[in-house]
């Protein structure tokens, strides 16, 4: 029994000394990247977020831009959008909006409900579609009602959205089938993701649980990949 007892806590201190290094080294990557690189870092938030300082957040130099959570499907607002877009404004970073898409929700009533919210008077940056739920369907009926949403934003907004997503979902259902838009990847490691037809991508999602002064508890954070810039995703006004 003793010997059970022993083997069974030394499995417990071994999962969790795993556990704690690995969480230690995604935070000293998170920091090292910030601190060492030249990328342009910025963060996405919405309601899960809760109460936000600003400016607290604004004063952080190396946090150039938020994409803010506007709406989800055809009805869904984030209730803290409107105050947090008007912030984010009064202290200084650039400001995109985006929409989690339901793939069996309406398009045309999608596009509306992001459209009251997403006025682009407000936007610094291109519309965000942000999409990681199959809804049931398989690779090539996901992508035709994707596919249909997004055409129906670059009209609407007359410049294509970037899209998000995360690495094994990109594989799994949308592979080979965005070439015309930008790519957002969520890859939570210290390694940069791969797609599986090598597609180039603009943003990585490198952590789901940073850490930044005026936000509490996690908050996604991003960069830039190699040489591209905030340029790429700038909002034109016509």
């Amino acid at each position: 029994m003793k010997q059970h007892i022993t083997t069974y806590l030394l499995s417990v201190v071994t999962i969790l000394t795993f556990s704690i290094t690995k969480a230690h080294a995604q935070y000293v990557y998170d920091v090292m990247c910030e601190d060492t690189c030249s990328h342009i870092h910025g963060i996405d938030i919405s309601h899960y977020q809760g109460d936000i300082f600003w400016e607290a957040v604004g004063e952080n130099s190396k946090m150039t831009f938020v994409y803010i959570k506007a709406t989800e499907g055809d009805t869904r607002i984030d209730q803290r959008y409107k105050e947090n877009i008007d912030m984010a404004h009064r202290y200084g970073l650039k400001v995109g909006s985006y929409h989690f898409y339901r793939a069996r929700a309406p398009q045309q009533q999608q596009l509306e409900n992001f459209m009251v919210q997403c006025r682009p008077g407000d936007q610094d940056l291109i519309p965000m579609i942000d999409v990681e739920n199959n809804a049931g369907m398989g690779p090539e009926e996901l992508c035709d009602s994707l596919l249909k949403f997004l055409h129906l934003v670059e009209r609407a907004y007359k410049q294509k959205p970037i899209v998000y997503t995360y690495t094994n979902f990109y594989n799994r259902y949308l592979v080979g089938e965005l070439n015309d838009y930008k790519l957002w990847i969520a890859q939570y490691s210290e390694r940069e993701p791969v797609l599986a037809d090598e597609r180039d991508y603009v943003l990585w999602q490198y952590t789901g649980k940073g850490h930044i002064n005026g936000v509490n508890g996690y908050v996604d954070k991003d960069r830039f990949m190699g040489l591209h810039s905030m340029r790429e995703i700038r909002f034109r006004h016509r």
